[in-house]
């Protein structure tokens, strides 16, 4: 893994990280992407708490860099060179039947992986010291990609019915990387299907 964080940056986002005593992860779409040696520039980088800070100490070591806080979502993004680094804090959700907007609540990484979209979006790359580039895949990730198949992380019924956006995400994933939808996410697709309503 350390091939993947061989950036400079990643260097930069640790000793920010540590400066502000949390832990940090690379995760998502730029693991999956440089497992499946595709380019990509954007980073999403979660921390164990303190996301909007991390990003404004990374963004001052940076220097010449932009930096848009939403604090509504609890995120910040990052502009340099030609990188997208996007920064949010661990979290877990809770979701009610007539939204897809979650109840969020500080969380540890695994709280942040067991809520993604998909096991190949859900690998971690780590930043801290002790265990720098160590994968994180408690969902096997990393089998889903070598197969082709695009699982949830939890229970695919409630991980649809939560948030139905995550059904045009499948289909949309299916299509760009060829992957085969796994049966039973399949199945929970079409019985959440009028919940896209709430989209």
């Amino acid at each position: 893994m350390h091939q993947h964080i061989a950036h400079p940056v990643f260097k930069l986002i640790s000793e920010a990280a540590k400066g502000l005593n949390v832990e940090a992860y690379v995760i998502g779409g730029y693991v999956r992407d440089c497992m499946l040696k595709r380019e990509t520039k954007d980073i999403d980088v979660v921390s164990t708490g303190k996301g909007i800070e991390l990003a404004r100490a990374v963004a001052s070591k940076l220097g010449d860099s932009k930096i848009s806080v939403f604090k509504r979502f609890g995120t910040a993004m990052i502009n340099h060179k030609d990188l997208e680094l996007e920064f949010v804090g661990a979290r877990k959700e809770s979701y009610s039947e007539d939204s897809r907007k979650p109840a969020v609540e500080d969380g540890t990484i695994k709280d942040d992986q067991d809520r993604r979209d998909f096991t190949i979006n859900a690998m971690a790359i780590s930043l801290n010291d002790e265990t720098w580039g160590d994968l994180v895949d408690p969902f096997n990730g990393v089998e889903d990609l070598k197969k082709g198949i695009l699982r949830t992380p939890l229970e695919p019924a409630k991980t649809y019915s939560d948030d139905p956006l995550r059904m045009m995400r499948a289909i949309r994933f299916a299509t760009q990387l060829d992957f085969q939808i796994e049966d039973e996410s399949f199945q929970a697709i079409y019985e959440n299907r009028e919940r896209i309503s709430i989209v």
